[in-house]
């Protein structure tokens, strides 16, 4: 590996080192005390490119990578070295916004996974979040693709014939991005800097790390996020990440900490349309004097039966070829023009509906919508108590209406106006 030459005020965690590969002889890591290592990776020189990697290694090797204090502690250090955002912009942004309604109090929402699917779907959780902007404040969080075909920022990018400017949406000028519209996609390595440090590091590894996990716990205006929608391909990473959410939540204020995990049964970080979908849901939980509050989980299943829709096998999701195939079928999707039946568009509709039902909106009066929509509200819950077939009816209606099409244009609009000062 180049780099090996420690610099001069390299930090040596060879202690750490001992105690995650000895822990019997040496003692046991605490979660801070990993963080505190992780974060030296974000820093340039201080450590060794040598000690990096073996602690990379020991954490996978020892599964202290998958702890959901390691990962929460880990995130935070990832978060607190990311370029910040003015948050009181922001802040009176969603208190004055208009978009509160139901149990949504109007705070930003993503739909993120960890990635590492071997299915080469669609670009399912970036389209959602374009269909959910059209209720919610979306704040997309993404990256470019690093095990799949098109990433988040691979299929923006690619839009024709003319895309938004991911490299203008920082944290600079993520205020005036919301001033204009309700979605903003956060590219990830405009926001943590430190990730040009530990990129060439991955590469050279090769093997999965942790952070491959960090990405959607690291979102970096995450005081303000009050609802979220994560995807885990393993499945036994849901209950994990459940509990990272709610250690992470922890100091959030009561109604702004609703998140759900979810897995498919075939290893997809989506809900999927071809069978069951394990999920864990955050809930608030109020003592009986009705004064203290504290989050739990709730473990559930769902299937495309409870958004009203048939089931398909994952290759009818399947995407294109390159980012431009599938920035086709978005715009396809967006103006209306695919098949109700089509299963990307139904699979699409599942996971925006989940969005509307954990932010709390599917609980706001129809008439919050916009004159075209119905008015027939769907009041059916299915498991976990949520209305997913409501939510599809929202979501539905986000399309049609062309509102989630006007969503992607005043994104585009504003960030390469922004590009272009």
């Amino acid at each position: 590996m180049a780099n090996t030459t420690p610099h001069s005020s390299a930090i040596s965690i060879t202690p750490l080192l001992k105690k995650l590969h000895k822990p019997l002889a040496h003692g046991h890591a605490p979660a801070e005390e990993i963080s505190a290592a992780f974060a030296l990776i974000f820093e340039e020189n201080r450590l060794s490119q040598i000690q990096a990697a073996t602690f990379l290694t020991l954490l996978a090797t020892t599964a202290r990578d998958k702890d959901a204090d390691v990962i929460a502690a880990c995130a935070a250090r990832m978060r607190e070295a990311a370029y910040q955002v003015d948050l009181e912009p922001l802040r009176t942004l969603i208190q004055h916004g208009g978009r509160a309604g139901g149990n949504y109090h109007g705070g930003l929402c993503d739909i993120v996974g960890t990635g590492g699917s071997s299915h080469q779907t669609y670009n399912i959780s970036t389209t959602a979040s374009l269909i959910a902007s059209s209720l919610l404040l979306m704040s997309k969080h993404g990256n470019k693709a690093q095990t799949s075909v098109s990433g988040a920022a691979d299929i923006l990018s690619s839009i024709t014939p003319t895309p938004p400017n991911l490299l203008a949406s920082n944290a600079e000028n993520i205020p005036k991005i919301y001033e204009n519209t309700s979605y903003a996609f956060l590219f990830a390595p405009n926001f943590h800097p430190g990730m040009r440090f530990a990129g060439p590091l991955r590469r050279e590894m090769g093997i999965r790390t942790i952070f491959n996990l960090m990405g959607p716990l690291a979102h970096p205006i995450e005081e303000l996020v009050e609802a979220r929608l994560v995807g885990v391909t393993e499945g036994a990473l849901g209950p994990v990440f459940a509990e990272a959410l709610r250690i992470s939540g922890t100091e959030k204020a009561p109604g702004m900490r609703k998140a759900m995990v979810v897995s498919g049964r075939e290893g997809l970080d989506e809900i999927s349309c071809a069978g069951l979908t394990d999920c864990w849901m955050l809930h608030e939980v109020r003592s009986d004097t009705g004064r203290y509050q504290q989050m739990g989980i709730e473990h559930f299943q769902l299937q495309p039966s409870d958004f009203g829709f048939p089931s398909h096998p994952l290759g009818a999701i399947r995407g294109g070829d390159s980012p431009k195939d599938n920035a086709v079928i978005l715009m396809q999707l967006l103006e209306g023009k695919l098949n109700e039946d089509d299963p990307i568009f139904q699979v699409v509709l599942m996971n925006a509906a989940a969005m509307l039902v954990i932010s709390g909106i599917c609980d706001a009066e129809a008439s919050s919508m916009d004159e075209s929509d119905d008015g027939i509200v769907i009041e059916e819950r299915g498991p976990g108590r949520g209305r997913w077939k409501e939510g599809v009816r929202r979501a539905r209606w986000a399309v049609e209406s062309g509102t989630a099409l006007k969503s992607l244009k005043a994104f585009t609009e504003i960030s390469n106006r922004l590009g272009s000062n």
